[in-house]
């Protein structure tokens, strides 16, 4: 009998949980239905299942808007997207190196006002970030959005990948020095090996956060030739009312595809990363 109340709850626990992830897909869902259906039925058919399949949504949307084809918008997100990412990991990996190995004055000051960043709200930089990058003129142009994670700006990666090296047995280093490695040495042959899974956790966020960002690069982007995928769906809406919403449902699925194919290839790792840093004080 307690064993079949046992089974009964399990059972009750998988229906909340699948039930509860369909109520989160359902959007998604929608959205991919209504990429199949003519623009017309979109919204005066509310049945979720197309009555009339139609993929031209797809070659619409991939044609672009005024000539210019949709692809252009996908190879500027993922160009500044590996850029991001080599950044990030280079810059934040250094400095989390420096924050959980090495011994400098005032480390624990420095580290303690890169903590207060992550509490600074975003928009409070917007203006005198985007006033600097105009008088240099950056502006309408991919390095606002690049240079600056070169520089270890983001102090979330950091901490991330400081957890991680705390984590890490210290006798690893002295086994390096006295083979004669130096700091350097350590850093790429000893610590970054090792915090390949808080590396990888890095590049992903990182990816989707710039994937996904709309505001700066709606910010520093005015040429329709450096738009991303982003602002490559904003221009099929239409203020006059005639948006064009069967290519812009359909381009918004393929928008989604790069960051589910990483995610799912690279999540061994992600769940790693994120359970390991999180458990390291």
């Amino acid at each position: 009998m307690e064993r079949t109340t046992k089974n009964y709850s399990v059972l009750l626990k998988h229906c909340f949980v699948i039930l509860l992830g369909v109520l989160m897909m359902y959007p998604v869902i929608w959205m991919f239905m209504s990429s199949l259906k003519p623009s017309q039925y979109i919204f005066s058919d509310l049945s979720l299942w197309p009555k009339e399949f139609t993929f031209g949504n797809y070659a619409d949307g991939w044609k672009g808007i005024a000539g210019r084809g949709f692809g252009i918008y996908f190879w500027n997100s993922i160009l500044i997207c590996i850029f991001v990412i080599i950044g990030n990991l280079i810059s934040c990996s250094m400095a989390a190196f420096a924050f959980g190995r090495l011994d400098f004055s005032l480390k624990k000051l420095w580290f303690a006002m890169m903590m207060i960043t992550i509490m600074l709200p975003q928009h409070v930089k917007t203006i005198p970030q985007y006033i600097m990058f105009k008088n240099i003129d950056w502006v309408d142009s991919f390095l606002p959005l690049i240079t600056p994670k070169f520089l270890a700006t983001e102090a979330f990666f950091i901490f991330l990948l400081v957890q991680f090296i705390r984590g890490l047995p210290r006798e690893l280093d002295e086994s390096a020095r006295i083979d004669g490695c130096g700091p350097v040495q350590i850093y790429y042959r000893m610590i970054m090996p090792l915090a390949f899974p808080a590396l990888v956790t890095t590049a992903l966020f990182s990816f989707m956060w710039t994937w996904d960002d709309f505001f700066s690069q709606l910010l520093y982007l005015n040429d329709s030739a450096l738009y991303t995928v982003q602002l490559g769906l904003r221009l099929f809406m239409d203020s006059t009312g005639e948006s064009s919403w069967g290519p812009m449902f359909a381009m918004s699925v393929l928008s989604l595809v790069p960051s589910l194919i990483l995610f799912f290839s690279m999540q061994k790792y992600f769940v790693e990363g994120i359970a390991t840093t999180g458990i390291k004080g």
